[in-house]
């Protein structure tokens, strides 16, 4: 199928690539989001990557036309979870600085007793490098979900744009099979007056007529139905978009299912780093300040207590990080399996000869009608003949 590769963009960097610029669509990236947008991709393997990547659809084609225009009426939800996502990392990559608070409380006297409570975690056995880690790896997830998300649009509306165009050139067959068939049917008519045939023939022609035009009004009200979901889901009306390209995919980047499956690995190796740490103690330095306050000192605690299931407990995190290793080398294999069917499916379409893969209408016709003399209505290659339907994006290209 006609895609895309990650996010959307042209070489030159032109394009709607502005999903990982800022935190706004739409919005002008200021100094500090810059930089801020910059140090991310450098410390992001798969960003980069998403990043580094461009469209296979040929700028400025009737491809390219419905791609930005669908891309240009996006509202998804894959972007506001992205900005959520950069969000919490931002506030994360702050966790090692001390946190303070106030505290407010009533004596038995009927008096206010303000304090300012602070505490440092002085040592969490690798807790708050995780949560930065974990707050990345969610960053990474969002981004190629939305990547995905894009894609399945893109794709979705290009379905659409072939479903017309291929629902287009069918009723064109049909009219031009039309004007001949009902050419053949005054012939036949006139050979019915005349008695060298009877009326069984251009019963027959008459019913042909029939499917003939049953066929080119489902060729329109196809055409139609396609033309308004795909204006539906646009930014700028496209019914006058025409035209079919050559696209040319070159399988090199990892897809996107894989980089999605790295990102969620991590994320769970983070989340079990994260619950780990919380079963071992830690130290830090807390208290508070101010009238009647107890003043800054050490407290060596856990978030979890130990008991006799506490053993197991670390175990299972343990397993929890192999398991998001082999959920990796699952997807890479499952899509190397529809990497390769696919490449099957192409090689196929391409070794069928020209002839079968176009439609024969006028020349089933007019060889029928050329035929007519000397074989009967029920024998003519005419009779069998009806607008195959292309199965595959490379087939609809063959409609040109």
């Amino acid at each position: 199928m006609l895609g895309l590769t990650g996010c959307m963009g042209t070489a030159d960097g032109a394009g709607p690539v502005a999903m990982f610029a800022s935190l706004r669509p739409g919005a002008v990236a200021g100094p500090e989001t810059s930089e801020a947008r910059a140090a991310e991709t450098a410390s992001s393997e798969i960003i980069s990557d998403l990043q580094a990547r461009r469209s296979v659809l040929p700028a400025g084609s009737a491809y390219d036309r419905v791609a930005s225009a669908v891309m240009a009426a996006s509202g998804r939800a894959a972007v506001a979870e992205l900005r959520a996502s950069r969000l919490r990392a931002e506030a994360e990559a702050k966790n090692w600085l001390p946190s303070i608070g106030p505290s407010l409380s009533l004596s038995s006297m009927g008096d206010f007793v303000a304090q300012l409570v602070v505490e440092q975690v002085l040592f969490d056995n690798g807790r708050k490098t995780a949560e930065r880690a974990f707050a990345k790896a969610d960053v990474e997830v969002a981004a190629v979900t939305l990547s995905q998300d894009m894609n399945d649009r893109v794709a979705e509306a290009l379905t659409l744009y072939l479903t017309a165009a291929e629902a287009r050139d069918r009723a064109r067959l049909s009219r031009e099979a039309l004007g001949e068939m009902e050419h053949f049917e005054y012939i036949m008519s006139e050979r019915v007056r005349g008695g060298v045939s009877d009326m069984s023939d251009l019963t027959v022609i008459r019913q042909k007529l029939g499917e003939l035009r049953a066929t080119r009004a489902a060729a329109q009200e196809t055409e139609a139905a396609a033309l308004a979901s795909l204006d539906a889901m646009s930014a700028a009306p496209l019914g006058e978009v025409r035209g079919l390209s050559e696209v040319d995919i070159r399988l090199g980047p990892e897809p996107l299912t894989v980089l999605k499956a790295r990102a969620e690995m991590q994320r769970d190796i983070e989340a079990a780093k994260i619950e780990r740490a919380g079963h071992l103690p830690g130290l830090k330095a807390g208290g508070s300040l101010g009238e009647g306050g107890s003043g800054i000192g050490l407290q060596v605690s856990s978030d979890k207590l130990f008991g006799l299931g506490t053993g197991a407990s670390l175990k299972a995190i343990e397993a929890t990080e192999d398991a998001a290793r082999a959920r990796v080398e699952e997807v890479r294999e499952d899509s190397a399996q529809d990497l390769a069917r696919l490449e099957r499916e192409d090689a196929a379409l391409m070794r069928r000869p020209a002839k079968r893969r176009t439609w024969p209408a006028r020349r089933a016709i007019r060889s029928s009608c050329s035929s007519a003399s000397t074989r009967p209505v029920s024998d003519r290659s005419w009779m069998s003949w009806a607008p195959t339907k292309p199965t595959s994006p490379r087939n609809r290209a063959c409609l040109t």
